[in-house]
């Protein structure tokens, strides 16, 4: 059972990464849907701003309260994250509020910070709108997927990639229902190991699917990538829970591999030095997932 700090701390911090990761979701279909589907890129629009506000109260409330690692590890903004707005709402003409990352970029951890029951009030109704909102997003991209695999529609967008961010979803509502349960988000380390590995693993195919035909050498480094990341899945799922601490260890190294892979393409996308069917802020998004992924795994050894 989560004490009250506790509770407070993990909900402001889960909603403050995934509800970013949720609304850049929504702008990154915007950009692959097709004028033809106007009603749709205005539902994603509006499902965007309603996180964008869910995640300035947030901010607000965040001011001090959250972990001075949480802000270390940059899975809620990294030092890319303004530049990659800035470049990706210009060449796209999606609105992206960089006030958001302005006052995150300014967070700071109070070992001090009063957790207040007023303080968790507030929490537990951001925690049921966040479900709420999850769900429409879920339902949102439930029904384009369906849509791309019936071929009812076209888009720039890999089916795989809606079923990916689609995932991605049902793993956030999930942490939500349990922590206003008053539990962890996740207990099992090897379940969310083999999540995080395939997340790592698709990215690392998107990567290579976006890439010009020409950056041959990137390509064959993002499919080496989703190689190894596949092959330890394979042996994620076969191990025990001895084997445990050895198999999170080789996941942190080849996760920090892949981290710095995508820091550097995501610096390359900016400096306009790779040619790919992509923008920085897509870089900047998959690199905060690997930063957040590295954290809860190295937490996870030193508790061991």
């Amino acid at each position: 059972m989560l004490s009250r700090k506790d509770y407070i701390k993990t909900s402001l911090e889960l909603n403050l990464f995934f509800g970013r990761i949720m609304k850049e979701h929504m702008i990154f279909m915007e950009v692959g849907l097709l004028i033809i589907d106007s009603s749709l890129i205005l539902e994603g629009d509006q499902l965007k701003s309603s996180f964008e506000k869910i995640l300035l109260e947030t901010i607000a409330l965040s001011k001090g309260a959250i972990s001075q690692k949480v802000l270390e590890s940059e899975e809620l903004v990294t030092p890319l994250t303004l530049n990659s707005e800035t470049i990706t709402q210009d060449n796209t003409g999606i609105c992206i509020n960089k006030e958001i990352t302005l006052a995150e970029l300014e967070l700071k951890s109070n070992p001090s910070f009063n957790f207040t029951p007023e303080l968790e009030r507030k929490i537990n109704n951001i925690n049921q709108r966040a479900i709420n909102l999850v769900i429409e997003v879920i339902n949102f991209k439930e029904k384009v997927l369906s849509k791309l695999l019936k071929c009812k529609m076209f888009a720039n967008l890999y089916q795989l990639l809606i079923d990916h961010i689609l995932r991605e979803a049902k793993f956030y509502l999930m942490s939500l229902e349990n922590v206003q349960k008053r539990i962890k988000p996740i207990t099992d380390i090897l379940e969310q190991e083999i999540f995080w590995d395939t997340i790592m693993k698709e990215h690392a195919l998107f990567i290579r699917g976006l890439l010009d035909p020409t950056e041959v050498d990137l390509f064959n480094t993002a499919n080496d990538f989703s190689q190894r990341f596949d092959e330890l899945i394979e042996k994620t799922k076969e191990a025990n829970k001895e084997d445990i601490s050895e198999i999170t260890k080789k996941t942190i190294e080849l996760t920090a591999e892949i981290r710095d892979f995508k820091a550097t393409g995501t610096e390359g996308l900016i400096d306009c030095q790779i040619k790919a069917m992509a923008y920085p802020l897509l870089g900047d998004h998959i690199l905060r997932e690997a930063n957040r992924y590295i954290r809860l795994l190295n937490n996870y050894l030193k508790g061991c």
